[in-house]
Order: C-alpha cells, then structure tokens, then sequence
C-alpha cells in the first residue's frame, strides 16, 4: 500500500511540474494519509466555526488574528489527519461493522438535529457550502471513528478516592472561593410607568411590616430572579456592581438594606447568609475531579491509539 501511495504522490508531482502549477499543488494539498488526501479547501472548511469566531474577537487586532488562525488551522490539519489515521485502520484491519446499523445512527442523528425536516437540512447546507451526500459521508465516519475509538480507548478507567484527594490537595487554589453572600433583591426600573421610587418605599415598608421577603419580589420585582423570589443564590463581590456590592457586603447575615438608588433602578437586598473566603470542601467536588481525572486519562490513552497508528501508516505534510 506504500508504494502505491508513493506511486500516486509521485503521478500527481509529475504533472504539477509539467502542466508548470508545482506551487499551485503546494498550496492545494496539506497532507496525505495513506492514499487519503486532505487539502487546503478541507482544513478551511473544517476551521471556518473557529475561523468566524475568531474573527469577531480580534476585528481589530490582525496581526493577533493570523496568528491565532495559523494555530486553528494547524490543529485544524491535525484533527483531519487524525480521523484519516483511524478510518485507515478501519478499512485495513478487516472491521465489518453491519451497515444497517451505521446507517440508522446517521439517520437518527439527522433526525436529532433537523427532525423530520429536510429542507430545513438543505437550506442549513448551502449555507455552509455543503452537499447532503457530503454531510451524510462525513456522519457516517464519524460514526465508525467514535466506534473504532471506543474499542481502543479503554471506558473502564478507574480513578482511584487517593488520586481524586491527592488532585484535591494540589490545586486548592483553584477550589477557593472568595467572601460571598447569600442574597435576595428586589429591582424596579426606572423606565416603567410607576415612580420607580415611591413603588420601592411602598414595598420596603411592607417588608418593614413582615411581609415575605421572597413573596414580595415574587410579585413586585422586576429582575431575572423574580419568579425564585429574587434569588441570586451565593454571589462573590465581582458578580454585583459597585454600588450594590457595596451593600450587599456590609450587611449581615439576615440584614436588608433600605432603597439603592442607581441611574436605571432602585434596588432593595437581604442578606440571607454570609460566609467567609474558604476552599470548596472535597466532598463538595469529588464528582468534578473524577470527571476531569477521568476525560484526561481518555484523551491520553487516545493520543497513544493515534501515535500507534502514526508509527505504521504513511503520512506526508505539505
């Protein structure tokens, strides 16, 4: 199969050089895997979400935009082998996976994306400079390559509670959560119809009486939290701004603030609980960690699957 690799590689130079476009094919082709070609228009097209992203990111920075997007395309052109390597693998190592089966996993992903709507797919397509057939190809190995991955990628890892705890002790730094409180608020704008204001000094007074606290910004509070009876939950200082942070932070545990007069609203805060800055307790993120621990350890041993197909099947950059 080298050979005729070498054989292909050594055809297509010949008539680039011939027909006078050798730097046309320098450009056109990134690699071969095998008798696979991956080229330019495929890396482009494979880096393009990334490519936008970065693109509203660094509008005004070009030089930090080439360079960011030489790196996108670059692990760009890696990936792209890497799914060439294991669909090699497959074909040469005699797999038969039934095609029925193959088949309704496409489908079913399909369906999982666009429902039964398959101009809605189409549409979708053009737009990203696709065809169905191409689409439907490139499910269809993704597929095999999850399937063929999951056969060589060990799922039975075991994390042991002494590498979760010995983790634990050795990133506190990242586990440490600053001063925060417990808060509920309630908000009025400014720009509605009633006295932002008046409305406020209404509702405080009725909390001032024993009204509910949550039942009041159930039904009076104009923000996000309103209907969890102006729950913020845990917050850090950063979260709020200044002026309610300010607030927030001198207040005690089961403590409410008079009127907080802002430019766009006025503001009325409890304090339900405070607590001081500490490190999360372990039983608290055990899960977190045995996550982490666990998808490291798959994304090693499936960088040592790829290394293994490296070292036996012909690659050539460009």
């Amino acid at each position: 199969m080298r050979s005729i690799c070498l054989f292909i590689l050594l055809a297509v130079l010949t008539f680039s050089v011939s027909t006078g476009r050798a730097q046309q094919f320098g450009n056109g082709i990134r690699a071969i895997v095998q008798s696979s070609v991956i080229t330019l228009a495929e890396v482009e097209q494979y880096a393009k979400p990334a490519a936008e992203a970065l693109l509203r990111q660094y509008r005004n920075q070009p030089q930090a935009f080439k360079q960011k997007l030489a790196a996108e395309m670059d692990k760009g052109l890696e990936e792209l082998i890497e799914r060439q390597l294991v669909l090699y693998d497959f074909r040469s190592a005699g797999y038969n996976f039934p095609e029925a089966i193959i088949d309704d996993e496409v489908e079913d992903r399909i369906r999982a994306q666009y429902g039964d709507d398959r101009s809605k797919l189409i549409k979708s397509l053009q737009v990203r400079g696709m065809t169905y057939e191409k689409y439907r190809q490139n499910l269809r190995e993704q597929v095999i390559i999850e399937a063929l991955t999951a056969k060589n990628v060990s799922q039975e890892i075991f994390i042991s509670p002494h590498k979760i705890e010995a983790y634990y002790l050795a990133h506190q730094e990242k586990y440490k959560l600053a001063d925060q409180v417990k808060l509920r608020m309630i908000v009025r704008n400014k720009n509605g119809d009633a006295p932002a204001r008046a409305v406020a000094e209404e509702i405080l007074l009725k909390l001032k009486d024993g009204a509910a606290f949550s039942e009041m910004a159930a039904v009076y509070s104009q923000g996000a939290q309103a209907r969890e009876g102006g729950s913020w939950g845990w917050v850090e200082q950063t979260v709020l701004r200044k002026e309610l942070a300010d607030v927030a932070f001198s207040l005690k545990a089961g403590e409410m603030s008079g009127i907080i007069d802002t430019p766009e609203a006025i503001y009325v805060m409890l304090v339900e609980d405070r607590r001081t800055s500490h490190v999360r307790p372990l039983v608290e993120i055990r899960d977190e960690i045995e996550r982490q621990l666990r998808a490291e350890e798959q994304a090693r041993l499936r960088k040592l699957y790829v290394d293994r197909l490296r070292k036996k099947t012909f690659v050539l950059y460009f």
